[in-house]
């Protein structure tokens, strides 16, 4: 029986956890010889773990930035950031056309509707345009808009219940990045 992929994933909540689950399925299906590709939406850095492993991992998960080397928490550039996050989005549309990876994660999207880099219904349409079409999208990020989760296939709300950082205990490289 072959599987039909399409599905729509909403990874969201204040909680850890988010890219790592994305993470997680994208092993699982490289595992089962799938081609993933990872946008991260509002990250830029290269020393990050999941942009220093496609090395090992082509041709089967490549990532691509559209962020600054700082991650994006405020709107203090907000229209180089939207240009970002639009330039990022509508790579995910091309890829998407292509159908050159079984999963794309969109990594942090939620975030950048969140911060209205993004308008909600722009993400909407683009779901609206590529689910069931057998490519599976995850997305990512906390605060993901209620209409985003109401279309979603599968939602997980990742809550915090404790984290170090409360503590004043840095992201860890190999554990948080």
């Amino acid at each position: 029986m072959k599987i039909k992929l399409g599905k729509v994933h909403v990874n969201t909540g204040d909680g850890h956890g988010k890219t790592t689950t994305s993470l997680g399925v994208a092993m699982r299906a490289i595992g089962h010889g799938y081609k993933v590709c990872m946008i991260q939406f509002l990250k830029g850095r290269k020393n990050i773990g999941e942009y220093l492993i496609q090395k090992r991992l082509m041709p089967n998960f490549v990532l691509y930035q559209f962020g600054s080397k700082n991650f994006i928490v405020n709107n203090k550039n907000k229209k180089k950031d939207t240009n970002n996050v639009l330039k990022g989005l509508e790579f995910a549309d091309n890829i998407m056309k292509k159908k050159l990876y079984n999963i794309i994660i969109l990594d942090e999207i939620n975030v950048a509707v969140d911060l209205n880099l993004i308008n909600e219904q722009t993400l909407l349409n683009f779901i609206e345009n590529h689910r069931n079409k057998g490519v599976e999208i995850i997305l990512t990020g906390r605060n993901a808009k209620e209409k985003i989760i109401e279309v979603a296939d599968i939602v997980t709300d990742m809550k915090k219940v404790k984290h170090y950082y409360d503590q004043g205990v840095a992201a860890r490289k190999g554990v948080e990045y």
